[in-house]
């Protein structure tokens, strides 16, 4: 029987925004008519009953009319613009915008300067302004959409009719954009907008499930504060939306609002969630099992996502996390197996896209701290202090995309591991990807360790703390080239424990599956030779990996 193929990796991402799209309008329906309906009744109640004390009867809002399917109409077209607009601005990697001073001095700098020079310094501007230019769009879209939805499900008849609604829509719609302002500049603020891959996959329903307690209460949260805010701000009000009511309908009005104002925020919150939920969800790179590219090259589709995909790209990030979960599981063991096919040449592609992030974050450490040393020598003869020291910008916005670090590390630390049972053809080894892998592993564990201000110098046999160890500089040797240290509790400092603390696991890793064969090579005198590459690192000197190595043999690197 014939298998049905995967779509292509390019479809990927456009098949779960259109599921993404689909599944929200279903959601947000729900929530029309609930909340219709029961606005319908709350001010049925109180403003139609009859005086007599008579109960009210119960009448249905989403009859087939002109007014409630105009409502439903527009509803759902706030709450698309809306997901249309997040989905715009959503990103798995963290990019730090321009702020408003940043983009004035940018496009001046722009119009009076112009050369190659410059050229990196212009690009950098120009993605920051691009990501500027989608927060704000972001925050205007969320703002319409807030007053197009707010205004739709607190249209109510009885209400409306009081000053032909002009009022009504006056009052309402100003509130619901303000509402809609806020929360867009408030998912800019607390990064919303970044997509956060669950540590453990499971079924779309059920994460979806477990978010709804959550997002029920921020809803519940944001429509109040938003609530007193713009009740405050509603004194700005031309006099044209400030007709005069009732005292009972002003309550009822401030009540129907509330509730409207609670609904496009569930409404908005879920849609979040499904977001979320939907577009970081495993996607398998691979041919069916069975079918005749799976027997001859399955790892075909997953390495021309990694290797063709956009950095930083959702594509990108779906094929890393599928290749960690490969490397490390024992589900897809036909798909790991095929990496350590005769030639090696798969196995070489695969090392080679998971030790690019690394080198690429070793790298740049590197020349950011060798910047600061110079620009901190110039400043050691002045005021300026060593604890003074700010370390660079461009160092905490490396060390952003930690999830992807983590996977890399993974991935390379896994297949490495799994080699010493997996590779019959010893392609790992004869390929020089071993050497490649903890080479590259332990530079990116020395330039973290560097950042977070430890000392790091190639010691003599006499002055070693052990056996073929570092010795870490005391509170009197500290290079005045590092300021992160001097905030231990800070964001920054955080994110670097945490990737050290990663690439310290994933040399143990290693260490661990080849420690036999790691201390014979060392008693030969062979160990530099096996698992350090002959080349300049990224990060530090041969001879600080093979110290650093050692530590980590003799299980003493903390």
């Amino acid at each position: 029987m014939a298998t049905a193929s995967p779509p292509p990796p390019s479809m990927v991402v456009k098949n779960r925004f259109l599921g993404f799209l689909i599944w929200q309008s279903v959601s947000s329906t729900l929530i029309f008519f609930f909340f219709r309906f029961f606005i319908h009744q709350v001010c049925s109640s109180a403003i139609t009953a009859p005086t007599s004390g008579s109960r009210p009867r119960l009448s249905l809002p989403f009859l087939p009319s002109f007014s409630t399917l105009f409502t439903f109409l527009t509803f759902n077209l706030a709450q698309l613009l809306f997901s249309a607009s997040l989905s715009f601005v959503s990103s798995p990697q963290f990019h730090l915008p321009a702020y408003p001073l940043q983009l004035a001095l940018g496009f001046f700098r722009l119009l009076l300067v112009s050369g190659g020079s410059d050229e990196s310094r212009s690009a950098d501007f120009r993605l920051r302004a691009k990501v500027s230019l989608r927060f704000v769009l972001f925050a205007v879209a969320a703002a319409v959409s807030g007053l197009v939805a707010v205004a739709s499900v607190c249209w109510v008849n009885s209400l409306a009719g009081l000053d032909n609604g002009v009022g009504l829509i006056g009052r309402v719609g100003f509130r619901g954009f303000l509402m809609g302002l806020l929360y867009g500049l408030h998912c800019v603020y607390k990064r919303r907008w970044v997509l956060e891959f669950p540590i453990i996959q499971r079924p779309p329903f059920f994460s979806f499930k477990m978010g709804l307690p959550p997002a029920t209460t921020r809803a519940l949260k944001l429509s109040s504060v938003v609530y007193l805010l713009s009740t405050a701000l509603a004194v700005l009000l031309p006099d044209q939306f400030t007709g005069q009511v009732s005292v009972g309908k002003f309550i009822c009005e401030q009540l129907v609002f509330y509730l409207g104002s609670f609904a496009v925020f569930l409404s908005w919150e879920l849609s979040h969630q499904l977001h979320q939920v939907l577009h970081t969800k495993r996607f398998m790179f691979a041919p069916p099992k069975g079918s005749a590219a799976a027997e001859t090259n399955p790892s075909e589709p997953l390495l021309a996502a990694l290797e063709e995909s956009n950095p930083g790209s959702l594509l990108q990030y779906l094929a890393y996390l599928d290749l960690c979960m490969v490397s490390e599981n024992n589900v897809d063991i036909w798909r790991r197996a095929a990496f350590f096919e005769e030639s090696g040449e798969t196995y070489k592609r695969v090392i080679a896209v998971g030790l690019r992030p690394l080198q690429h974050l070793a790298s740049k450490l590197s020349e950011a701290l060798e910047c600061s040393i110079d620009k901190n020598s110039q400043l050691s003869n002045q005021l300026l202090s060593p604890t003074d020291v700010q370390p660079d910008p461009n160092c905490s916005e490396l060390l952003n995309n930690f999830q992807l670090y983590t996977w890399c590390a993974r991935i390379v630390a896994s297949l490495t591991a799994r080699s010493h049972q997996e590779d019959r053809y010893g392609v790992a080894q004869l390929s020089g990807s071993n050497a490649a892998v903890t080479s590259t592993l332990i530079s990116c564990l020395l330039a973290i360790e560097s950042f977070m201000g430890r000392n790091i110098n190639v010691q003599s046999p006499n002055n070693l703390m052990g056996p073929g160890g570092i010795k870490w500089a005391t509170s009197s040797m500290r290079r005045p080239d590092i300021g992160t240290r001097k905030k231990r509790g800070g964001l920054v400092h955080s994110k670097a424990y945490a990737i050290a603390d990663v690439l310290r696991t994933s040399i143990y890793h290693i260490v661990s599956a080849f420690h036999n064969e790691m201390v014979a090579s060392a008693k030969a005198g062979f160990l530099d030779k096996d698992w350090i590459i002959t080349s300049k690192p990224s990060f530090g000197s041969r001879e600080l990996l093979l110290q650093k190595l050692r530590l980590f043999l003799d299980f003493r690197a903390t």
